[in-house]
């Protein structure tokens, strides 16, 4: 992507309603702009970000025999009476009516329609167990929208649900599940600590919601050393294997982890490699049984011709969340700092001076070699201009052509998270890129 002909709009003033640091750089750096209260437009960098972390988050849960599928962001409300939440989920859900005064909602969550749908779908323990997800807009009519896309009205959700014949199946789904959770987040490039949490309005009772470590995270959390040192790639875990699912569970268990809110200077007392810091909750998984499935009368045969309700369990990760999240704990005071895995490119193209034969040469064979994974900023700036917009916008790598090192084929490779430069040549710089 040309930046002379992108719809980047970088700001050098921070917007009085941004009040966290990723609320400011996202719309500094051109990620978002407001359309009305908690409710945003992703512009293009932005988007390429929202893109590639559900990319990740799919491809982990694809790796569990999870199943894609997409479910409208409109329900009947006959569906959330059914179930008994349609009053008691409160001001948040966004009720109306259509042109036949029938009752719906957009919706803030999708258990009972996905409930519906395998209502109509399944009637066997020979087609369980099975797990099906979706990464659809949510909205919930938040009191106090602010923070950016970390406490919007209008969010991007990743939902799964998983249906078992018993509890013991359950437990099983639910802790593949976790490990899925673990290996995406690890993917993103962040620490995830998993800790015991409140259903909410979800229901059930066995849940954990999942917190990223941020220097400048909502909530102050302790933990376990033990997590910092945990591996979930390669062959670690097995995403099958039912040994290796009750290791990892016992694992992800075990060590001591708590935020303020619950934190018991007891349990504190006795962890020997003690750690506190800030987190962003980014994820949460819930087990609750029967509570849905019972009321909606969702049935199946059981082995012995009976007919039994399945036990479901439901897992979100907010992905447009995770956005404000990475920045929070990827940020300096330049600006944002992305990990390779979500960055809108994986380099920026610096072109010190557009109109010189050589730069504009070089700045277009590189170009040509990233196949659309590089910003080319050709704009006709001051050279200031294009380095502090590089590092507010984050891109991992900043490829910088001048005309002494055009002259002589030689490029500036700056990274991003260190701020480490060097003068290479210019295919050993694209190596160090591309690989």
């Amino acid at each position: 992507m040309r930046l002379s002909r992108s719809l980047i709009p970088t700001l050098k003033e921070t917007p009085a309603e941004a009040q966290i640091v990723s609320h400011r750089l996202m719309l500094r750096a051109g990620l978002v702009r407001q359309t009305a209260s908690g409710i945003y437009a992703w512009l293009p960098a932005g988007w390429r970000v929202l893109q590639n972390i559900a990319r990740i988050v799919r491809e982990e849960q694809d790796a569990i025999g999870a199943q894609d599928m997409l479910m409208p962001t409109i329900q009947p409300a006959e569906l959330w009476r059914t179930s008994g939440r349609y009053d008691a989920y409160g001001p948040e859900m966004l009720r109306l009516k259509d042109r036949h005064e029938r009752d719906l909602l957009y919706g803030p969550t999708n258990e009972e329609m996905i409930t519906d749908i395998f209502r109509q779908s399944v009637k066997s323990y020979r087609e369980l167990p099975q797990m099906l997800y979706h990464i659809q807009w949510k909205f919930r009519d938040e009191v106090r929208p602010r923070f950016g896309v970390m406490r919007g009205r209008e969010f991007l959700m990743k939902d799964a649900y998983s249906f078992d014949l018993d509890y013991a199946g359950a437990v099983v789904s639910y802790r593949r599940m976790m490990l899925s959770y673990m290996r995406t987040f690890q993917r993103l490039g962040v620490k995830a600590i998993p800790m015991e949490a409140e259903s909410g309005p979800i229901g059930g009772n066995l849940s954990h919601e999942f917190i990223i470590l941020a220097p400048t995270g909502e909530s102050q959390v302790f933990y376990d050393a033990a997590f910092e040192g945990m591996d979930f790639s390669g062959g670690n875990f097995s995403h099958t294997s039912e040994t290796d699912l009750d290791r990892f569970f016992t694992q992800m268990t075990t060590p001591y982890a708590a935020t303020d809110e619950k934190h018991d200077p007891a349990a504190w007392a006795g962890v020997a490699n003690k750690r506190e810091g800030r987190g962003i909750e980014v994820g949460h998984i819930f087990y609750f049984g029967t509570k849905y499935s019972d009321p909606m009368g969702l049935k199946v045969a059981a082995p012995d011709g009976t007919q039994v309700s399945p036990h479901m369990g439901s897992y979100g990760i907010g992905v447009s969340r995770l956005v404000g999240a990475l920045i929070e704990a990827f940020h300096d005071d330049a600006g944002i700092k992305w990990p390779d895995s979500v960055a809108p490119f994986k380099a920026a193209i610096l072109n010190l001076k557009v109109g010189d034969a050589a730069c504009d040469r070089i700045c277009e064979d590189i170009y040509a070699k990233f196949a659309g994974h590089a910003l080319y900023d050709d704009r006709e700036d001051r050279a200031g201009v294009k380095f502090n917009d590089a590092d507010l916008m984050g891109h991992p790598w900043q490829i910088v052509v001048g005309p002494r090192g055009a002259a002589a084929g030689t490029v500036e490779l700056k990274r991003r998270a260190t701020g480490e430069k060097q003068e290479l040549g210019l295919d050993a710089a694209l190596a160090r890129i591309l690989g």
